[in-house]
C-alpha cells in the first residue's frame, strides 16, 4: 500500500529508542524525509544515519526551544507536514497522592504543554498548505486508568482531549490530529514498570488476549497509516493498539 508520504517532511519526538525510534524508521521506510528529536544527539545519530534521517537535539521540557527546533527542521528539510509527538512516561507510584507539586508540574509540561507548543508552531503552515498529519503517542490508560500511574493517567488524558478539541477546529483544512493508544508494548519503559523483561512478557502472555506483548514496529505501522494520505478522513480518534487488552468498546 502506497501511503502517499514520500518526500514529505516528518518530525518525530522522543525518537532515540522504543516507539519513537520505530516510528521514525517506519516513516523513513515510506520515503518521508525524517527529522528526529531527543535530548541527546549522541543517542540520536546512530538511529538517524542508517535510515537517512536528520537528528536534532531537543528537550521536551524546554518549551521556549520549540520555535528554534521547528525553524531548524524547516531550514534543513522543509516545512513540517507530519508531526509525531512522543514523550516518555513520568514516575510511577503506588500511592496516587504521593507525587509532589513539582512532579505534577513536570509531567504537565512534558505530556501536555510540549505537544501543544509544537502544534502551535506547525499548524498554521499545515493549514495554509492544505495538508498536515499530527499524531500523539498516548496510552491505553486514558481509556482504563491503571494503578501506580497517576501522573500518566491524568496528563495523557488531558492531551487526548486537547487533540480531539483541535481536530474538530481544523478538520476542514486538510489537517488531522489523532492519538495512538498503545497497550503492553515491549519497550524499556514497560520492562521497568513490570520489574523486568521476563515479568513483562509473562504479563503479556497472561493478560493480553493476543497472548503476547506488542512490538514497537506494530505501533509504528499504526502511526504511519494515520500519517498517510489514505487516512485523510480519520481525525480526532484514539486508536487502540493493544492486542485486545482494553475491555471498553
Amino acid at each position: 500500500m502506497d501511503l502517499g508520504i514520500g518526500g514529505r517532511v516528518a518530525l518525530v519526538l522522543g525518537a532515540s529508542k522504543g516507539i519513537g525510534r520505530a516510528v521514525a524508521e517506519e516513516l523513513a521506510g515510506e520515503g518521508a524525509r525524517v527529522a528526529l528529536a531527543a535530548r541527546s544527539l549522541e543517542t540520536l545519530e546512530p538511529v538517524a544515519e542508517p535510515i537517512g534521517a536528520t537528528a536534532f537535539e531537543h528537550d521536551n521540557a524546554d518549551l521556549d526551544a520549540v520555535p528554534a527546533l521547528v525553524d531548524s527542521v524547516t531550514r534543513a528539510l522543509g516545512p513540517i507536514e507530519i508531526l509525531v509527538t512522543n514523550t516518555g512516561g513520568p514516575p510511577a507510584s503506588a500511592d496516587p497522592l504521593a507525587q509532589t507539586l513539582e512532579e505534577w508540574e513536570a509531567a504537565y509540561r512534558t505530556l501536555v504543554l510540549a505537544p501543544l507548543a509544537l502544534i502551535r508552531e506547525v499548524l498554521p503552515g499545515m493549514r495554509e498548505r492544505g495538508f498536515g498529519r499530527i499524531v500523539n503517542v498516548g496510552s491505553w490508560t486514558v481509556r482504563e486508568p491503571l494503578p501506580n500511574l497517576m501522573l500518566s493517567n491524568s496528563h495523557r488524558s488531558a492531551t487526548f482531549a486537547a487533540f480531539k478539541t483541535i481536530s474538530r477546529d481544523v478538520a476542514g483544512s486538510g489537517v488531522t490530529l489523532n492519538t495512538v493508544l498503545p497497550g503492553r508494548i515491549g519497550t524499556d519503559r514497560l520492562y521497568s514498570l513490570s520489574g523486568g523483561r521476563e515479568q513483562a512478557e509473562a504479563l503479556g502472555r497472561s493478560e493480553v488476549p493476543a497472548g503476547r506483548l506488542g512490538t514497537p514496529a506494530e505501533m509504528a505501522a499504526a502511526v504511519a497509516f494515520l500519517c498517510s494520505e489514505r487516512a485523510s478522513y480519520i481525525t480526532g480518534v484514539g486508536l487502540l493498539v493493544d492486542g485486545g487488552l482494553s475491555r471498553l468498546t
